[in-house]
């Protein structure tokens, strides 16, 4: 979700500087509302586990796309499916995204230790190769989804500034400890309406506890549809997510996003698009030197697990006070 999130800002500026081009995105059906307010951008869900599934499906999708008789294929996802897809494409230009395997491999070995170029300036070199160069250092963003009643009812306070948490991330080595993270909602509480964002049951039902524990505190887990999800995030003054899906949803509406970083590290270019290096909050590297353990979180030598709680919780409050002060 997060990688399909960080492709709507590159697209948003590639439409701008290019009004004449016309995009159809592949994708899966639930990623459609990421592309709702795109000029110029239409999207073309592929049924990966039904008719489009497996090697006879993508040759079925192959056949359906090329009836719309585009003229290149950008491929910013270069996995399998992407590939064989590319195959089918005989007579059309296909740019696949370079991932910087080599470069990241490095990192996460402790061979080097620096900014990769990011996933955001992946995506444009894709299209500066098809010829369209893109400027991401002036984006714009969408206005802010106007919210029906029953969604405002999780803002408790209108004339309080409003922040998402999302405490959870695919791997537990990336997320900030759960009773550090209550500290968190305890202390921004106070000041400001706190809505908290997740999924699944186990997950629900967290959120609902800390929702009954706390005043201004409101979970939408299990509460609100995909779309009613991301409505309500537009709207937030600030979201604090892990290094998660949740931080690229905010950063396309132009929200401000504090991110929290267990094994991984934002030099790997996977941070939330448009945001201040200093709203990344790593974890202590004295006592951690081997991170980023991997690119994606998911390996990592034992002691690493709560990587992230070495990031204090006075640290993370006053890091959103001073970017949106109450």
């Amino acid at each position: 979700m997060g990688d399909v999130a960080m492709t709507v800002p590159v697209l948003r500026a590639l439409t701008n500087q290019y009004p004449d081009l016309k995009i159809t995105v592949v994708t899966r059906e639930f990623f459609k509302p990421f592309f709702k307010n795109l000029d110029n951008i239409e999207v073309y869900a592929a049924d990966l586990k039904g008719k489009h599934k497996g090697i006879l499906g993508l040759y079925k999708l192959s056949k359906e796309l090329n009836r719309l008789e585009f003229d290149a294929v950008a491929d910013l996802h270069n996995v399998l499916r992407s590939k064989i897809l590319k195959f089918f494409f005989t007579k059309k230009k296909v740019v696949q995204i370079d991932k910087g395997r080599k470069e990241k491999k490095a990192l996460t070995s402790g061979k080097l230790f620096e900014q990769l170029k990011t996933t955001h300036q992946r995506y444009a070199d894709v299209f500066e190769k098809l010829g369209y160069k893109i400027d991401l250092s002036k984006p714009s963003f969408p206005e802010k989804v106007e919210l029906p009643t029953q969604i405002k009812s999780f803002i408790s306070k209108s004339n309080n500034r409003t922040i998402g948490i999302a405490p959870f991330a695919a791997h537990k080595s990336k997320m900030y400890p759960l009773e550090q993270m209550e500290n968190v909602i305890a202390e921004l509480s106070k000041t400001y309406n706190v809505v908290l964002f997740g999924g699944g049951q186990k997950e629900v039902e967290i959120l609902n506890k800390l929702e009954a524990k706390y005043s201004d505190v409101n979970s939408v887990a299990g509460k609100l549809n995909f779309e009613e999800e991301l409505a309500l995030i537009s709207n937030l003054d600030l979201m604090l997510s892990m290094d998660s899906g949740n931080g690229h949803l905010a950063a396309m509406y132009g929200v401000k996003v504090v991110t929290l970083w267990g094994v991984s590290h934002p030099f790997a270019g996977f941070a939330p698009f448009n945001q201040p290096k200093d709203y990344a909050l790593v974890a202590d590297r004295e006592h951690y030197p081997l991170i980023p353990t991997s690119v994606y979180g998911n390996k990592f030598p034992e002691g690493y697990e709560k990587a992230a709680g070495s990031i204090s919780v006075d640290k993370i409050v006053s890091k959103i006070k001073a970017v949106i002060p109450a």
